[in-house]
Parts: C-alpha cells; sequence; structure tokens
C-alpha cells in the first residue's frame, strides 16, 4: 500500500503560464493519474469539464490571482506537508484497526477558482472527496485558514476512504441513509480532532452551528432520508442545495458537519472508544447510542 500525492505543482505553473488554447490539454495531462475518481460516473467523463464543474481554477481568467495563489500553496509546502500527515495518520488508523484493508491511495492537489462564488464564499475556499476508494481530491484557495488546516483537511479525507474501502462500510447511492453521511463527517473530524486538536480538526463550515440545537433538531429529523442526491441541503446545507439544484430543506451550510461531530462525540464519549477505533462503526450504532435510543 502506498499512498501517491501527485506533485501538480509545476503542471498548474505551466498551464498558467501556457497560451490558452494550450491549457485544456495541459491540465487534461495534469488530472489523467486520478481519472479513476470518477470510475463510477456513468459514461466516459470530461476531465477538463469536471475541474471546471468542481471549482478548480479556471483557464481563461483570473491568471495573475491563481498564479500568485498557487506560489502560496507551494510556499506553504502543501504537497510535502499533506504527504506526511496522510503517512502519520495511516498509522495511526492502522495501529487502532491493524485489519483493514488500505488501497493504493492517489492524491490529487488543485488549486480552486476564485471567480466562483460560492466556493470562495459559503464553501470558504476549500472543498474535497475522499470517498472513491484510493483516490483523495483536495481543492483550495491559499486562505490562512485554510493553509493552517491542510493536515486535517486531507486527514478528513483519508478517514472517508479507509471507511469506505474494500470490505469496509457499503455505500449503496439508492438506499444510503443520510445519517450515514452525517456520521462520517462527524468520525472524520473527529479523527482530524485526534490527531491536530479542536482548533485545526474541525471542518470549518460546521463551526458556526455546532451548538445550534435548531439545527441539530432539523438535521436528526432527516436522518432516515434516502437516496444521495437528495443529501446535499441535509449535509452541507441550502446555500450547496441552490448551487447543485437540489431541494433546500431550511439548514445552514456545513450543517451535518455540525451535526455529525455532535452525534460521534457523544458516541464516543459513550463507548470511551477514540475516532480512530470507531472508524468502520456502524452509523445507526452511533446514532442510537448518541441519542439514547434502546437496541
Amino acid at each position: 500500500m502506498t499512498i501517491t500525492v501527485l506533485d501538480t505543482y509545476p503542471a498548474m505553473r505551466e498551464i498558467l503560464r501556457s497560451p490558452h488554447a494550450d491549457r485544456p490539454a495541459l491540465l487534461r495531462a495534469m488530472l489523467e493519474p486520478a481519472a479513476g475518481m470518477y470510475r463510477y460516473f456513468p459514461g466516459e467523463v470530461d476531465l477538463v469539464e469536471m475541474h471546471l464543474m468542481g471549482s478548480g481554477f479556471p483557464l481563461d481568467r483570473d491568471e495573475q490571482r491563481c498564479r500568485e495563489a498557487l506560489e502560496a500553496l507551494h510556499d506553504a509546502d502543501a504537497w510535502g506537508r499533506i504527504e506526511r500527515a496522510l503517512d502519520d495518520a495511516l498509522a495511526v488508523q492502522l495501529a487502532a484497526t491493524p485489519g483493514i484493508a488500505v488501497p493504493d491511495i492517489t492524491v490529487l492537489i488543485v488549486l480552486g477558482d476564485p471567480g466562483d462564488a460560492h466556493f470562495m464564499g459559503p464553501n470558504l475556499g476549500m472543498t474535497a472527496n475522499g470517498s472513491v476508494s484510493g483516490y483523495v481530491f483536495l481543492n483550495f484557495w491559499p486562505y490562512p485558514e485554510n493553509l493552517a488546516r491542510l493536515e486535517a483537511t486531507a486527514v478528513h479525507e483519508l478517514n472517508h476512504n479507509l471507511r469506505y474501502g474494500e470490505g469496509a462500510v457499503v455505500w449503496d447511492p439508492a438506499t444510503v441513509t443520510v445519517g450515514e453521511q452525517v456520521v462520517s463527517e462527524g468520525l472524520a473530524d473527529a479523527f482530524a480532532r485526534q490527531l491536530y486538536g479542536d482548533e485545526l480538526g474541525y471542518a470549518r463550515i460546521g463551526v458556526p452551528h455546532l451548538h445550534d440545537d435548531a439545527v441539530f433538531a432539523k438535521v436528526v429529523s432527516g436522518l432516515e432520508v434516502t437516496g444521495m442526491r437528495n443529501f446535499t441541503a441535509w449535509v452541507h446545507g441550502d446555500a450547496a442545495a441552490a448551487r447543485f439544484g437540489a431541494t433546500p430543506v431550511g439548514l445552514p451550510t456545513g450543517a451535518g458537519y455540525a451535526v455529525g461531530n455532535r452525534l460521534v462525540d457523544a458516541y464516543l464519549a459513550a463507548t470511551g472508544r477514540t475516532a480512530a477505533e470507531a472508524l468502520l462503526v456502524d452509523s445507526r450504532e452511533v446514532i442510537d447510542t448518541a441519542l439514547g435510543r434502546a437496541r
């Protein structure tokens, strides 16, 4: 098992300096080693289109801002820090759960889009995905708060990758519940906090609502909703739902993250387990324990 952090810095620097006509091909070549993260998508995926839809840096504007931001990521040693953090986190996880299957993992780091109002605003300049076994995607704008959390963000996504890996928790898009994703976000944050503390370990979008009982009650009311097509509003909030054409449900950005942390913390406190030890726990067990329900 190996963790490969793709060195995308030279490629992004070349793209941002090249003629516009050359940029799509250069970007496609940069993204190709991580194309497997889209293996569950129907049909052939256009990597450049997915990059742009996912708030990746633009190819036809904001060149100077992007060049400066890319250098900020490089100066912060983003690639080295993330690689070291993932190696260290994997060692901690394997010590807690030595029998888990760990795939070879490819990590793609890209610069975000400064002209994307949702990415730069509600998303606080960061998107990421670690749910597809063998791949971690990290998209940053170098806000100081994001640079401080590079390690914690990567470790959060590693937790997802291992939870949904081969022989682990099964994610069926048609039948999976909101509760599963909410718990998974709480577990991933708890793992990041186990390694880096509360100041850096929480996903930033959930922090404002950690102690909001109305948000907690609302999300808990939707934990049994099934089908991941319905999850955006419940987990990420109404702003994200509007962005991606889903139906708002009356929740602020990051609501599901905040509630997931509360559920998982209650479960860990009740059981005495660490986040690493709880990697593969059934989300139903977490929810029932946290809410004091009889099993």
